[in-house]
């Protein structure tokens, strides 16, 4: 984790609900195969500096099946197979940009351009979907949305899916909320398809001052 996040999140590593939820991922690593690997569940922090995030992309649980979570919403590791969401998500960027079908489904050289790829919950039993939701890693997530919604750069938050937009009332009105359906192939024909959100982000990111990212890889 970078030191950006480590001093912003000293304070709630000692929160009683942040040791019940270590306590309680321990215990499930211990019974259940539990992913991403631990050494991965921070991984998001480590890549994006807090004062280097430009746009939020939130997801909700990491991928709960062998080889594909690593600790950035959405992205899997190199070498592995885009996720049907993914697979989405790249089908709508390709269609919004013209830019090229991604060869990978690896995002790190979104998270080094100042994307926060975060999952509201970062851990998850193996093949049991939603597993480790409510158990205080939403209280801690919430936290990070309100810690970059206090800052005074303008930035982009985007939420796909009825979850992830249920958090719009934590984010102040300087940044913009880039909202669709989720890319998921049971809801991206109602809405995701045809959002733009890329071009929708590069554009307000120029309109803060802010260099785009370049979301080809």
């Amino acid at each position: 984790m970078h030191a950006s996040w480590k001093v912003r999140f000293s304070g709630e590593f000692e929160k009683p609900y942040f040791k019940q939820l270590v306590q309680f991922v321990q215990k499930e690593r211990q019974q259940h195969t539990v992913f991403p690997p631990s050494k991965d569940m921070f991984q998001a922090f480590a890549l994006t500096p807090f004062e280097s995030v430009k746009v939020l992309i939130l997801g909700q649980d990491p991928y709960h099946n062998a080889g594909q979570a690593h600790g950035m919403s959405f992205s899997v590791p190199p070498g592995v197979k885009p996720p049907p969401s993914l697979q989405n998500i790249f089908k709508e960027m390709v269609d919004d940009l013209g830019v090229p079908k991604p060869k990978t489904g690896y995002l790190e050289p979104w998270a080094q351009q100042g994307v926060l790829l975060l999952n509201a919950t970062l851990t998850v039993r193996a093949h049991e979907a939603g597993s480790h939701q409510g158990q205080g890693w939403e209280t801690f997530t919430d936290e990070i949305i309100r810690l970059l919604s206090a800052r005074e750069q303008s930035m982009v938050f985007v939420l796909w899916g009825r979850y992830a937009r249920a958090k719009n009332t934590l984010i102040g009105p300087q940044h913009r909320i880039i909202e669709s359906a989720h890319p998921s192939p049971m809801s991206a024909h109602n809405g995701f398809f045809g959002s733009k959100p890329f071009s929708k982000i590069n554009e307000a990111l120029t309109s803060y001052g802010v260099s785009p990212i370049a979301w080809s890889l």
